[in-house]
C-alpha cells in the first residue's frame, strides 16, 4: 500500500507565508521537500521511497503489465531480448506502479527460466542425436518450446481482464526477493 505524506505540503498555508519548521520536511540531504510517496509495506518490487512521480492510471498500469507479459514474443524474433524488454519496463515504471513492477519482474524471471530450460533441453537433444535417440526428443522439445509463449499470452489475457495473474514460481521469486 502506498500512502502520500502530506505533512510537508503547502496546503493550508497562505501564499507568501513561511511554513513552520518541521523536521519531517527534510529529505536525506537535509533539503526541504514538499510531499512524497512513502512505501509502507515490504512488497514494493523495487519501488523507491520518496520519489515524486505522477501516479499511473489503472488503464496505463494494465497496458504496461500486458506488454511486460507479451515481451516473451520478442524471443521469437531475437532469441533473448524478451527478458531485456521486461527489465526495461521494470526500470522505467518501478517508481510509478507496484503492479507494473510486479508483472515486469515476474515476466522477466519467467522468461529467463524458460530460456535456460529450453537451452538445456535443445542441447541435450542435439547431443543425443549422435546416438539416434535425439530424434525422439525433437518433437517433444518442439512442443515444450511452445509452452512459454502460450502461457505468456494467457497471462497477458488474464491481466487484460483486470486480474492480478501470478506466473508459477516467478511470482514467488519476485515476492521473496
Amino acid at each position: 500500500m502506498i500512502r502520500i505524506d502530506h505533512r510537508c505540503s503547502n496546503l493550508g498555508h497562505a501564499k507568501g507565508h513561511p511554513r513552520k519548521h518541521n523536521p519531517w520536511c527534510k529529505d536525506r540531504r537535509g533539503q526541504d521537500r514538499e510531499e512524497s510517496a512513502v512505501q509502507s509495506d515490504q512488497g514494493n518490487y523495487g519501488m523507491l521511497e520518496g520519489r515524486d512521480r505522477e501516479a499511473m492510471s489503472a488503464q496505463d498500469e494494465r497496458t504496461w503489465s500486458i506488454l511486460a507479459h507479451l515481451s516473451m514474443f520478442l524471443n521469437l524474433v531475437t532469441g533473448f531480448l524478451g527478458p531485456v524488454a521486461a527489465l526495461i519496463i521494470w526500470l522505467v515504471y518501478r517508481d510509478r506502479s507496484q503492479k507494473v513492477a510486479f508483472h515486469a519482474l515476474q515476466s522477466m524471471w519467467y522468461q529467463v527460466g524458460w530460456l535456460v530450460i529450453l537451452a538445456l533441453g535443445w542441447t541435450v537433444t542435439a547431443l543425443l542425436l549422435v546416438v539416434l535417440i535425439g530424434f525422439v526428443l525433437i518433437p517433444v522439445m518442439a512442443i515444450v518450446s511452445v509452452v512459454p509463449f502460450v502461457h505468456a499470452a494467457y497471462a497477458a489475457y488474464r491481466v487484460s481482464q483486470g486480474e492480478d495473474y501470478r506466473l508459477p514460481f516467478a511470482a514467488d521469486l519476485v515476492e521473496n526477493r
